[in-house]
């Protein structure tokens, strides 16, 4: 490793230039899923995030889930909570990944309570999960855990109202955390709220999204979230996180879907995977937005394997 004081020679400009992608992991991993109505998955494939193709396999979750919660650091990939596959019940298992390699998770320890339908985001030390549904209801439990040990979640906070299906609906800058849309209690919701992720506490009311709706995929640079898809529709919309107000309108996906999943590098969102909206087949699309940009998803490649209700996550998005 060289000493980057001072001016840098030649040498040392290369050295750190390799070391890059020791820290930055260009990798989105797409985690379980529901290939079929009632049949879960235990996949986790992979793509890099900078150029274009079909994922790639990576290994297995410990067991056919779907519906699960995802957060990363630069390094390490974590997976929690979800629905087994036969079971009929929700459980609260955490397990990671290592980003940069290929392999099947190890546990990592378990959240405060069984759920499934939630919500992950983090930064590059913490791991944020909005529950969904817990036990027998929808939750507003927010928790966290430390990314880089192993251990049982913490209490965070609560969201701003109890909702579960945001299904891969959450973003980060390295110091907010933001959660959009949802079905609460009756109803499908616009509510966007955040969280300080170096704090804990209860979240804040951040602005609406355009059109409500459930079941989206998100991504994020440092400055700006995307939030993509939904029940309700092909809407993709953006957000400026350092602020807070309204979601403002940003294009179209490929296709009106949901249970979407979502994740980014700083450049790139990527959206993989869905069920539509009009006739329940799951997908196995890839797609993709420039986040700084306006405009319309374009076709980035496909996933091993079709399914909807799965997450995604990235060593490289917006939290990092």
């Amino acid at each position: 490793m060289p000493n980057y004081q001072g001016v840098w020679s030649l040498t040392t400009q290369m050295q750190n230039v390799s070391d890059w992608p020791t820290k930055f992991q260009p990798r989105a991993l797409f985690m379980s899923g529901e290939p079929t109505s009632g049949t879960f998955s235990n996949v986790i494939d992979y793509v890099n995030i900078s150029t274009l193709g079909d994922a790639s396999d990576f290994g297995d979750l410990s067991a056919a889930k779907r519906s699960i919660m995802t957060a990363s650091s630069f390094s390490r990939a974590v997976a929690a909570g979800g629905r087994i596959n036969g079971s009929g019940y929700n459980i609260n298992v955490i397990e990671y990944v290592t980003i940069a390699s290929t392999g099947n998770t190890t546990d990592f320890g378990d959240t405060t309570e069984i759920c499934q339908l939630g919500t992950g985001t983090g930064n590059e030390t913490r791991g944020v999960f909005q529950l969904g549904i817990g036990p027998s209801t929808y939750t507003n439990i927010i928790e966290y855990i430390t990314i880089a040990s192993t251990g049982n979640a913490t209490d965070f906070g609560d969201s701003t109202e109890a909702r579960a299906y945001g299904q891969d609906s959450a973003l980060s800058s390295p110091t907010r955390g933001v959660f959009g849309g949802g079905y609460g209690a009756s109803a499908t919701t616009n509510t966007i709220d955040y969280v300080t992720i170096g704090s804990t506490g209860n979240a804040t009311d951040f602005g609406d999204l355009s059109v409500a709706r459930y079941g989206m995929g998100a991504g994020s640079s440092a400055t700006r979230g995307v939030f993509g898809a939904g029940h309700t529709g092909d809407t993709i919309d953006y957000i400026t996180i350092a602020s807070t107000g309204n979601a403002t309108d940003f294009g179209d996906v490929l296709a009106s879907d949901r249970y979407v999943s979502g994740t980014s590098n700083s450049t790139r969102a990527v959206f993989g995977g869905g069920q539509a909206n009009s006739d329940s087949s799951r997908k196995n699309v890839i797609q993709y937005v420039t986040i700084a940009s306006t405009g319309n998803a374009t076709d980035f490649g496909d996933l091993t394997v079709a399914r909807g209700l799965l997450s995604a996550t990235s060593g490289s998005h917006g939290g990092l």
